[in-house]
């Protein structure tokens, strides 16, 4: 049985990682060379009130030891466990939601980015997926690494702590939306790990450069003429 088939949000593609990840509502593919994830992949759900967040980070025991970043290494280091599968995004049920709170869903991000830009361009997405005209919602969320500069590690001055982990030089979104209508529009952003004033729209940038930078091939089962000149617009928001 192909079990990756059979899961809705890989139906435009699943990147190449060192470990999938499959869960009950999202899948993550994970990079042991990073001890973090490359890349997490959802659908987006309609909003649910009825749901509270769990805020139960835990440890995701699938990945080896040596690979994985446990809470120990967040801890006093500055830096906040940042969702890639938004907690708010996966809200049908306790356990859905809850599911967001594994570690192998966090990369280390700034905490203004994180409480800020990063937090509004996740709510736009959902303003997005609530809009009469779409149909379904996906959504690839990963970080990214300029190897033209230094690379800051976390845990590295604690003696305690035997596995580091490296900051990301940004991240990137990619969201694929389904019109009612049948149609295909792809958006996607790069944002600098760092507080921000700028509009989202400033971060805008074709598909095909995210694919450049992170070494992923996303959305990949979409073929043609059209679909390629897709990945290369930048396209505005949300039109």
């Amino acid at each position: 049985m192909d079990y990756p088939n059979l899961k809705r949000e890989t139906r435009y593609g699943l990147p190449a990682a060192d470990q999938i990840l499959y869960n009950r509502h999202y899948v993550v593919g994970y990079s042991y060379y990073f001890r973090q994830a490359k890349w997490a992949l959802e659908i987006v759900n309609p909003p649910n009130s009825e749901i509270e967040r769990k805020d139960k980070f835990r440890s995701d025991y699938r990945i080896p030891e040596g690979f994985r970043a446990d809470k120990e290494v967040y801890e006093g280091s500055g830096f906040n466990r940042g969702h890639l599968v938004a907690s708010a995004n996966q809200i049908e049920n306790d356990v859905q939601n809850s599911e967001t709170f594994l570690l192998s869903n966090m990369c280390p991000q700034v905490p203004k980015f994180n409480g800020g830009i990063w937090k509004k361009l996740e709510e736009e997405v959902r303003s997005l997926d609530s809009k009469k005209n779409i149909f379904e919602t996906y959504v690839i969320s990963g970080p990214l690494f300029y190897f033209d500069q230094p690379v800051e590690m976390m845990g590295d001055d604690d003696d305690k702590i035997d596995v580091t982990l490296p900051i990301p030089h940004a991240f990137f979104k990619s969201i694929l939306v389904e019109k009612n209508t049948g149609t295909i529009n792809m958006y996607s952003f790069i944002i600098p790990n760092e507080e921000s004033d700028l509009e989202l729209e400033d971060f805008l940038v074709a598909t095909t450069k995210v694919e450049k930078i992170s070494g992923l091939l996303l959305w990949e089962t979409l073929l043609g003429t059209k679909m390629i000149k897709e990945k290369n617009k930048v396209r505005k928001m949300w039109r």
